[in-house]
């Protein structure tokens, strides 16, 4: 199977690193050096490069930025190959280059296949890639969450099922929960707001208004309040246009109209212009006629009744009063009602509504109840298992009596749900309270690790743990910063060899300290400062032969060119190829 591998990086300008290539290659490589000379460097790079913290103070001093670049060999078609196609990278060829570059100022950049990528996608591209360890992540290791994430990862499918949908299940009863809460605690509020609708509701529905039935009123009010005078004006225009009956001898408009088109009509066959303008004559004519016809019926039909514009005035005073309360119309006066009355029928139905979610809440604890159980069974199904090969490691790793055990306890709170007949706390991720237990030799007890290891069986408990991760969760690269540290002798060469093993499925890059532990190392990469304090290209060298003894010598005693130190260098070589 082609998994991914890291190829090389590319370091300038980070801490004490001036300008310096770290070759790597598949299997187990060592990476070694004199305190300070900047191993942990390439940890540190690693992690920058992959969607790590951007701190400006790695920067090295008098530098504008540092950056990181490597070249990671990716299978097409796998889970990075496609993030990084997705972020519009070109990995076509198998190749995939990443570089991370932070300014002295703490601005931070990422590029993914020359493209420039928000650092978040570098972290998505670290889960499918590497997994580092370091100082930090045994630390990290003696907190209980990262203990339970640590053993959920470990069960996997038995444990993610029944989780996932009691995750789903409690954000649903949150949800519920908090919705009853603020109708239960509103109800006054609720009442109030129910009544003054009622009362607005009642009242408009007294008064019934018709859409548009103020403007009407307005306009039919104007007309009654000046009846006389509009009958006066209708009866003038009348006569001005039709003459009066008592005055025959009057001259009015239509008799003079009337003349003007006789006139015309005489001569019109003689100029079509002046028969146009006979014609214009003839349509005033009729108009006078329509328009005197519309003013006496608009005079017979004005209704001048003083109790009719009293009537009309109430029914506006009426209007008014709902207007100065819910709009500043009758349009929207009813507007106001139509809304009210909705929100009314929501008022309503509160209590229906509280019904429903208390049913509702009840049928999602006991859920919870059965979903929390499910996984605490398969959490602790999966810890017997996880701790008995964790023990079984921790025996290849010079810790032959050492057993390792989980605790998973819940906490009981008369609010919780009810597991295994008795109520307990609950979170979004279980019931369960899961703590890691070593018990370093027989008859000590089991303690949490936080207080029952030392920093070498620490170590060694993480080396084991990832070891079993290996085997039923892999990624293609693992990198550990000095994870031998407080360990010596046998345990260091169990280390060696553990870390060996692991490189047969997976590519491991060990920053260490111990010559037992290096040795077992296909590829032994050497970081040397130059006179000025800085490691430059020149400082990263692949060992090889002689050279690689006479690392391991300084390792063993500090002398490369100790004899003793040189046979006991050839000796741990010798035994580690044997071993492998």
């Amino acid at each position: 199977m082609v998994v991914s591998v890291l190829e090389e990086m590319r370091i300038r300008s980070l801490g004490v690193i001036d300008d310096a290539v770290v070759e790597l290659s598949p299997g187990f490589t060592a990476v070694t050096g004199e305190t300070g000379a900047g191993k942990t460097m390439v940890v540190t790079s690693l992690g920058l490069l992959l969607g790590g913290r951007a701190d400006p103070a790695l920067v090295r001093i008098g530098a504008k930025a540092a950056v990181v670049e490597g070249r990671i060999a990716v299978p097409p078609g796998g889970p990075a190959a496609l993030r990084a196609e997705e972020a519009g990278a070109d990995c076509e060829d198998g190749t995939l280059l990443i570089s991370r570059t932070v300014s002295a100022e703490g601005r931070s950049r990422a590029h993914v296949g020359g493209r420039a990528v928000p650092v978040g996608v570098l972290a998505e591209l670290a889960d499918d890639l590497v997994a580092v360890h370091g100082q930090t992540d045994q630390q990290g290791l003696l907190r209980p969450a990262r203990q339970r994430q640590a053993l959920d990862r470990y069960a996997g499918e038995a444990v993610a099922g029944p989780l996932k949908r009691y995750t789903a299940a409690y954000r649903r009863l949150r949800a519920v929960t908090g919705e009853l809460d603020t109708l239960t605690t509103r109800a006054r509020e609720r009442a109030q707001e129910a009544d003054l609708l009622r009362f607005g509701l009642e009242e408009i529905a007294s008064v019934a208004p018709r859409a548009g039935e103020d403007v009407e009123l307005a306009a039919e009010a104007e007309r009654l309040g000046h009846a006389e005078a509009l009958a006066s004006a209708a009866t003038l225009a009348h006569t001005a246009l039709v003459g009066d009956p008592e005055d025959p001898e009057g001259v009015d408009a239509a008799t003079l109209v009337a003349g003007a088109g006789r006139a015309l009509d005489t001569v019109r066959s003689h100029d079509p212009a002046l028969a146009a303008l006979a014609d214009r004559v003839g349509e005033i004519s009729i108009l006078l006629a329509d328009v005197a016809g519309e003013l006496a019926g608009y005079a017979d039909l004005l209704d001048a009744d003083p109790r009719r514009l009293a009537a009309v005035e109430d029914r506006r005073a009426a209007l008014n009063g709902l207007i100065r309360k819910y709009g500043p119309s009758v349009d929207h006066v009813l507007d106001w009602a139509e809304e009210g009355a909705g929100r009314l029928t929501e008022l309503d139905g509160d209590d229906d509504r509280i019904g429903e979610l208390a049913v509702e809440r009840d049928a999602l604890r006991d859920e919870l109840s059965a979903l929390a159980e499910a996984v605490t069974q398969a959490r602790t199904e999966a810890a017997e298992r996880f701790a008995g090969a964790v023990t079984g490691e921790l025996a290849s790793l010079a810790m032959p009596h050492a057993r390792v055990s989980f605790a998973i306890r819940q906490t009981e709170d008369p609010e919780g749900v009810t597991v295994a007949g008795r109520p307990v706390a609950y979170g979004p991720q279980g019931v369960d309270e899961v703590e890691l237990l070593l018990a370093p030799h027989p008859g000590a007890p089991a303690r949490p690790i936080a207080r029952g290891a030392s920093g070498g069986e620490l170590s060694r408990v993480m080396l084991a743990v990832e070891v079993v991760f290996a085997g039923t969760d892999p990624v293609p690269t693992y990198l550990f910063d000095e994870v031998d540290a407080g360990v010596g002798g046998r345990a260091a060469v169990e280390i060696g060899r553990r870390l060996a093993k692991l490189a047969k499925t997976a590519q491991v890059v060990v920053v260490t300290h111990l010559p037992q532990v290096a040795a077992f190392a296909d590829r032994q990469l050497l970081v040397e400062k130059t006179n000025d304090g800085s490691v430059t290209r020149s400082g990263v060298t692949v060992l090889e032969g002689e050279d690689r003894v006479r690392e391991l010598s300084r390792m063993l005693a500090g002398q490369e060119d100790s004899q003793t130190a040189r046979a006991h260098a050839e000796e741990l070589l010798a035994a580690a190829r044997a071993d492998g």
